[in-house]
Formats: structure tokens, C-alpha cells, sequence
């Protein structure tokens, strides 16, 4: 079984300290590069997927996130670029409402911790 059909792309979800689902990423100059999974999203009716670059420490170097359409076939994930920049905004639009769901989540974890 890969990370893909393990990792819904919330380490929440898993309730395992997996340290994140990770994807190699072969880039168009032949760079190839590792990838953390932070979710997978449907927004515009289309499905996507949000990657954090690492360094060969595994670490993020400048918060970067590559942003791509994503579907599988026969159980194979498959990424296709946006090519478009209305596309891409929308895309952007749903990784940043992800982004605002997590940090409500962790408010509203916060303050019944504090209730307790």
C-alpha cells in the first residue's frame, strides 16, 4: 500500500504520528524533489492537492506550497498542472479556506482546553 491510499492528507484523520505522507515530485527541468502531502481538496468541483517542498533535511526552507489538480487512475494518484491563472486562483481560494478551517479547529481545541 502507498502513502496515497494510506494518508487522506490530514495527519488527523489517521490518528498515527506518520509525520506526514510524502510524494516525489519529478519537476519539468528534471529537478526531482521530495514532497509533504498537506491535503487533498475539492473546490470549483475539481479535485486538488497542496504539497510543502522539503530540503534532503526534510524541512521547508521558505513556506512555498505547490499547488495541482489531482485524480487517479487504476489507483494511481495522477498531478497535472493549472494552467490556467482563474483556475489557479480558485485553487488558491480553497487551499486558504483549508487553511482557515485549521486554525478554527485548533481556536475552538484551544479555548475547550481552556474550559477544562
Amino acid at each position: 500500500m502507498n502513502d496515497m491510499e494510506k494518508c487522506s492528507g490530514s495527519c488527523a484523520d489517521c490518528g498515527e504520528e506518520c509525520g506526514g505522507a510524502t510524494i516525489t515530485l519529478t519537476l519539468d527541468n528534471d529537478e526531482v524533489l521530495e514532497c509533504q502531502i498537506l491535503t487533498l481538496y475539492e473546490t470549483a468541483g475539481k479535485n486538488y492537492i497542496a504539497l510543502l517542498p522539503l530540503n534532503e533535511q526534510g524541512i521547508n526552507e521558505d513556506g512555498e506550497v505547490f499547488l495541482y489538480r489531482f485524480h487517479e487512475e487504476n489507483g494511481v494518484p495522477v498531478l497535472k498542472n493549472i494552467e490556467s491563472d482563474e483556475e489557479y486562483e480558485a485553487a488558491s481560494d480553497g487551499f486558504d479556506e483549508w487553511l482557515d478551517g485549521l486554525e478554527y479547529d485548533e481556536m475552538v481545541s484551544e479555548e475547550e482546553a481552556d474550559a477544562q
